[in-house]
């Protein structure tokens, strides 16, 4: 079923959300497909269960050939539940970003270059990987919903956030950098 998802200022996106308990549970199983539903009817790259209202700490996320965001690699679907992140330098890049949450803008975030991330599938199955660039910048954005940060919070340059028509004119998204 597709979800409504929340808009920045409902109060409900800046809590914290709770681990996730048990596994291969029918509520589960409801809750990630509800998310699939939600974000492939958004065209979105990820989404996290507190944009559809519910405080548990699961994100899901893939991109493959998806029309907001042309330019990007692929990432692979990936249900992410209870995660933990972990750079593996120091290095950041900056990058354009957008959200469902915070439909039609997008801002100039800085994340880290390359990362591990590890967590739980939704049978409970452990997992890890260490990622880079785009995939990094994805993993990075749905786990910050969890801790009830949204993506313009993280903005150093104001400048360079706003309207997907103001930045830029004739064109519905930016270009990855």
């Amino acid at each position: 079923m597709i979800r409504e998802v929340l808009r920045m200022g409902d109060a409900r996106l800046w809590q914290k959300s709770v681990a996730v308990a048990r596994f291969n549970t029918q509520e589960l199983n409801e809750l990630l497909k509800d998310m699939h539903d939600t974000m492939a009817h958004l065209n979105g790259a990820g989404l996290a269960a507190p944009q559809i209202g519910v405080g548990l700490r699961v994100v899901i996320f893939g991109v493959h050939a998806n029309p907001r965001y042309p330019d990007a690699e692929e990432v692979p679907d990936t249900v992410l539940i209870n995660p933990v992140l972990e750079p593996l330098s120091a290095e950041v890049e900056e990058g354009w970003e957008g959200c469902l949450s915070v439909p039609g803008m997008r801002g100039w975030v800085p994340r880290w270059r390359t990362l591990r991330y590890k967590g739980f599938d939704e049978k409970g199955t452990f997992f890890e990987r260490e990622v880079e660039g785009f995939h990094a910048r994805v993993v990075q954005h749905e786990c910050d919903h969890l801790d009830g940060i949204l993506y313009p919070m993280r903005i150093r340059d104001f400048t360079r956030f706003g309207f997907n028509e103001a930045l830029f004119p004739g064109q519905e998204l930016p270009a990855e950098e």
